[in-house]
């Protein structure tokens, strides 16, 4: 939905118009703290029903959002020269990224993130107070205190929270960063490098145009071209390339001439600009890098020795091996792991974006990665962010997280950054529209699910008061819906909600796992505690509405004893809940990393009995969870609580539907 789809909100007047830089709404700001710097934008839409993507995975189909942007986002931000890893090997500066270009992300696959690459799909600017990020091998990251990298013990905001709110994991000193650290400089485009370059492609076999891919040859066009080198082309089979018809790049004359002759002369002492155009040729005509081996391997032993020579004179750790008979390459491989292999594709700079790839290689923690300092640098500086595809990308050498929800609000053509966080969009119309769209013939009475996007009970709400309309009109046509929300005020609707609850499917539930402060304190730090849930629960029941409770995360071997779920069970029972689903432990990517770090550190015992339960798997087997289901079903029933029948594919969907609150 864009701006062309909504309409000015018309009647109060009272509150002033702001200068629009948005067209078509009515812009305004409120005298009060909580609102202070925000603007919200009101507008008549058109539509509020929205049906989700078909090749989505959420568990619903239909989703209502009264509210674009919200004062609860996620601010992930870093400075505009950061180097970003692109699908092609390269790197660009994060400012200069557009939407739809290709970088590299990362995917959970088996035990590892693996490298793969993925698309921007929004790219945005925001003016933050700024901190730097250095790590033990002089990595520096310029970022706000918002933004989060994958470390060794999962995702950690750069800082703890400043003031109010629940605490959360931030980067301390020792922590290790995922990813191979800071990325090289490009080579300098000097008359050395490119001789270098010609000279590596050409000395390999004696001729120009040796049978390479079309990005090597048009860099010897190219390098000829500016040398006043008469060439001609003609077409060419090339069988190591998809056997496409290529185009080589002849002399017109005799290969001995003087202007080839000189361009490929050895200089008495070549410079570091000539050494990486050379490797840069070289590799281009006789490199490979495959299952994370880089070398280069060619019959003439003075072409390997002089690949040798310049690598060690650029500061790699190489190994050379000899021929096994007479006429036999010899190969020369740089050591060092995926660093030093991104040191050598960025600093050198081959041709070929084919041998250059790095998909499917597993993203690794070293400790030169650990952070070593924190600093603030006490200026508001202007900061750059993206979303991708795979939800994160690769900053500098490291693993980057990204916002999600942002690119939503370039729908909209507002700012996906710090538009996201200051201008509100409000469907000042939600009520009556959701009305007209349940009243149409076409509606069918679908689940509609809400909060799924932004907060329905952000702090907004407690100003447009929009979500009463909204739960009055699915109360007066009886239509089933859910709401997620980490707002308290979901307790204000809670007569429209138990309303609603009497004649259709009106879902709420909560989450609580276990009742051990210990291990709440130490899993789940930054959630509210178990017995401010089980509060929760109590209210919500008090008032007349059907509450469930989620037995979520039931943690393998430390909260899944008869005793635990004993107790926990009877306590969620107490406080009025009509139902109790289990949920074991699932390792997603992030928190997979994140929680076995902390299972051998706190509970190292228990890591083979993880390693049997879990294996490569995110999930648990359904001997385990037919298990789990069973001790729940005798302690609900212990306590006075009759359970609905259950089968492992109940579970499933229950797991799906708790994954959205994760």
């Amino acid at each position: 939905m864009r701006w062309d789809n909504l309409s000015i909100a018309e009647g109060d007047t009272a509150e002033p118009t702001l200068p629009m830089t948005v067209a078509g709404a009515v812009g305004r700001t409120f005298d009060t703290p909580d609102f202070a710097g925000m603007t919200f934008y009101e507008i008549r839409a058109k539509s509020i029903i929205n049906r989700v993507p078909g090749a989505s995975r959420v568990p619903f189909e239909w989703t209502l959002n009264p509210y674009r942007g919200c004062t609860h986002a996620c601010v992930y931000c870093l400075a505009g020269d950061t180097p970003i890893l692109m699908a092609d090997g390269r790197t660009r500066p994060l400012a200069d990224l557009r939407v739809g270009d290709r970088i590299y992300g990362t995917v959970r696959r088996g035990r590892f993130r693996r490298y793969e690459p993925t698309e921007v799909l929004a790219h945005w600017s925001t003016v933050k107070p700024a901190y730097r990020v250095t790590l033990r091998d002089g990595t520096r990251l310029v970022t706000s205190g918002d933004h989060q990298f994958l470390t060794d013990r999962g995702w950690k905001y750069v800082t703890g929270r400043e003031w109010g709110g629940a605490p959360r994991s931030h980067l301390r000193y020792g922590n290790k960063l995922m990813g191979t650290g800071r990325f090289a400089a490009p080579p300098v485009d000097s008359t050395d490098y490119r001789r270098g370059y010609l000279c590596g492609v050409i000395r390999t076999d004696d001729r120009v145009g040796s049978l390479v891919s079309h990005e090597a040859l048009e860099r010897v066009r190219r390098y000829v071209d500016g040398f006043q080198v008469a060439t001609v082309r003609s077409g060419v089979r090339d069988g190591c390339y998809d056997r496409r018809t290529l185009t080589a790049i002849r002399q017109s004359g005799a290969l001995e001439t003087h202007g080839i002759t000189d361009l490929i002369r050895w200089p008495a002492e070549p410079t570091d600009d000539w050494r990486r155009g050379f490797l840069a040729g070289v590799f281009d005509t006789e490199g490979s890098y495959s299952h994370s081996v880089l070398r280069i391997a060619h019959t003439d032993r003075e072409m390997i020795e002089q690949s040798a020579d310049c690598l060690r004179t650029l500061g790699f750790d190489i190994v050379s091996d000899a021929p096994v008979s007479v006429g036999a390459s010899r190969s020369v491989h740089v050591r060092g792991g995926l660093a030093e292999h991104f040191r050598f594709f960025h600093s050198v700079d081959p041709a070929i974006i084919g041998k250059r790839t790095v998909d499917g290689t597993a993203v690794m923690a070293r400790p030169h990665l650990a952070v070593t300092s924190v600093e603030p640098l006490r200026l508001d500086l202007p900061l750059f962010d993206i979303t991708t595809g795979t939800g994160d990308f690769i900053a500098n050498g490291v693993v980057s997280h990204n916002c999600f929800a942002r690119q939503t609000h370039t729908y909209l053509d507002l700012d996906a950054g710090h538009d996201f966080d200051t201008r509100v969009v409000v469907k000042v119309n939600a009520g009556h529209l959701l009305r007209t769209e349940l009243a149409a013939p076409r509606w069918r009475g679908g689940h509609i699910a809400m909060g799924t996007n932004v907060d329905c009970y952000q702090r907004a709400e407690g100003r447009y008061r929009l979500m009463r309309d909204i739960l009055a009109a699915l109360r007066d046509f009886a239509n089933p819906f859910s709401i997620l929300t980490k707002g308290t005020l979901i307790l204000r609707d809670l007569d429209l909600l138990t309303q609603a609850a009497e004649v259709t499917d009106a879902g709420v539930s909560m989450s609580i796992g276990f009742l051990d402060e210990t291990v709440w304190r130490s899993v789940e730090p930054g959630t509210p505690s178990p017995r401010s849930r089980l509060e929760t629960v109590r209210r919500l029941t008090d008032a007349g509405l059907t509450v469930g409770v989620l037995l979520a995360p039931v943690l393998p071997g430390i909260t899944d004893t008869a005793e635990s779920v004993d107790e926990t069970v009877g306590a969620v029972v107490a406080a009025g809940a009509v139902s109790v689903s289990p949920v074991a432990l699932h390792l997603r990517p992030g928190a997979r990393e994140w929680y076995l770090a902390w299972l051998a550190r706190e509970r190292p015992h228990l890591m083979p009995r993880y390693q049997a339960l879990y294996g490569e798997r995110a999930y648990l087997g359904a001997g385990y969870q037919r298990e789990l289901a069973a001790r729940v079903r005798l302690a609900t029933r212990r306590h006075g609580l009759t359970p609905r029948p259950s089968t492992v594919e109940d579970e499933q969907r229950v797991r799906d539907r708790a994954n959205l609150r994760w």
